[in-house]
């Protein structure tokens, strides 16, 4: 297994993980903190939504060119853009809305009325559904490090920020289901653990047959996924978190660090 590999995979891992976090600042502040979270995953919807237009879908076309036919190419390239994005509506629209776990939840919420056997409940399908969602995530971040570490890396971090209030879903209703820190913790950050899994499995299943066919085809898929994470999941959160207007403040932050940062790498 060569270096990119390893620190693709390792990347993916870091990405996963940080639903970790999530639960830690929910044991360890006593209020949730809007204002960050509604920048945090407005930048991350703004690097994801940028990249992908800009140089995912762009790379995707220019390695489809080297099989077929320029207007080949861009018809298969935003065809495989879309399909990305009817994948992961195809695993959203499985997930009952109210075990989602990308409705927002606030670390206030632990001092509220509690039903001890649904919560618990709750907290165990919210970290199935983070698991489930965050799979085919594991593929596309490990994907891009591995075509290009400048868009890999930015695309990990949103993808981190993006888990932090995952993490914060599925520790609460444990915790206070159970009283235990040690269970609410371990729980969610294992539930990020589907991220390096999906990065392993998907790279099985297609480095025997990565060609620039495929590669293309993939990395169009992964700007679809991207993209539709981030208007059904970042932005709509990051709004719940903040009505004014601190995630589009956010989101353009993102956009524009993502900008200079593939001007400098030009």
């Amino acid at each position: 297994m060569n270096e990119t590999i390893i620190y693709a995979l390792l990347l993916t891992t870091f990405a996963g993980l940080s639903t970790g976090i999530g639960s830690a600042l929910a044991f360890f502040t006593k209020k949730t903190n809007k204002a960050f979270l509604a920048i945090s995953l407005g930048f991350s919807g703004g690097v994801m939504i940028y990249v992908s237009f800009v140089d995912i879908l762009v790379k995707a076309i220019e390695s489809l060119e080297q099989v077929y036919s320029e207007s080949t190419a861009a018809w298969y390239g935003v065809g495989a853009f879309f399909l990305g994005i009817i994948i992961i509506m195809i695993i959203d629209r499985f997930i009952p809305s109210f075990e989602n776990p990308h409705e927002p939840k606030q670390i206030e919420d632990m001092n509220a009325p509690k039903d001890d056997k649904k919560l618990y409940r709750m907290g165990l399908f919210t970290a199935l559904a983070i698991g489930i969602h965050n799979f085919p995530e594991g593929i596309a971040t490990f994907s891009a490090y591995l075509v290009d570490p400048s868009i890999g890396i930015p695309i990990a971090i949103a993808i981190a920020i993006h888990n932090i209030p995952e993490g914060i879903a599925v520790s609460i209703p444990v915790y206070y289901s159970t009283g235990s820190r040690k269970k609410a913790f371990w729980l969610s950050f294992s539930s990020g653990l589907s991220e390096p899994v999906g990065a392993i499995i998907g790279y099985m299943i297609l480095h025997t047959i990565l060609t620039p066919a495929t590669f293309g085809f993939l990395f169009a898929a992964v700007g679809g996924i991207m993209v539709f994470i981030s208007v059904d999941e970042l932005l709509p959160t990051a709004r719940e978190y903040d009505h004014g207007h601190k995630a589009i403040y956010g989101m353009i932050a993102g956009m524009a660090v993502m900008a200079f940062s593939i001007l400098i790498m030009m």
